[in-house]
């Protein structure tokens, strides 16, 4: 002790001496640090957001439950004398957007899955040629209500979409991606 004085001065001295309390203390009343600091998982699957928004803010799931993630999810062909690469063989964006969630419905259940399992989707939206270039925002909004946040599905999934240059097929007008959980049992 008498070198670190010597090395930092009293005031290092009283410093050191104070947070040696401050341990001893915690230690004493028995507050378990680590406890503090760990966040406990909910017993189902909580959205969070406001009543008056049409997506979750966040979406919490509880640890002992397991997730289902699909890939980028293209909308089908709806003109299959349209030629190739082109709006004209899938739609503009809501009828592109119909037919990917038709899909993953599809797809939701061959696990054994709903919609209303869904918790988030990653949606990706290429400018409309037919629309001045401009991204069909709304039609993917009308879209999703079709499937989310409606009588028959109360879901309001936690969603991220995204304008982007590009996707595989000019004809794509949006992609998405859905992650589900499936319920305890």
């Amino acid at each position: 002790m008498k070198r670190f004085i010597n090395r930092f001065g009293k005031i290092g001295a009283l410093l050191l001496l104070g947070i040696c309390i401050c341990f001893i203390s915690l230690y004493a009343f028995g507050i378990d640090l680590q406890a503090v600091a760990k966040p406990t998982s909910p017993e189902k699957v909580v959205f969070y957001g406001t009543p008056t928004s049409s997506i979750a803010s966040a979406v919490a799931v509880p640890e002992d439950q397991a997730y289902y993630w699909t890939s980028g999810t293209v909308p089908p062909v709806i003109n299959p004398d349209a030629p190739l690469r082109t709006r004209d063989r899938y739609g503009d964006t809501k009828t592109q957007a119909i037919g990917i969630l038709e899909r993953i419905q599809a797809l939701l259940a061959d696990v054994n899955l709903k919609l209303s399992d869904v918790v988030y989707l990653r949606v990706y939206l290429v400018a409309d040629p037919a629309m001045d270039n401009q991204v069909d925002y709304q039609g993917w909004f009308d879209a999703y209500a079709q499937f989310f946040n409606n009588p028959e599905n109360p879901v309001k999934t936690a969603r991220s979409t995204l304008a982007v240059a590009g996707l595989v097929d000019p004809g794509w007008l949006i992609e998405i991606e859905a992650v589900a959980v499936y319920p305890k049992h």
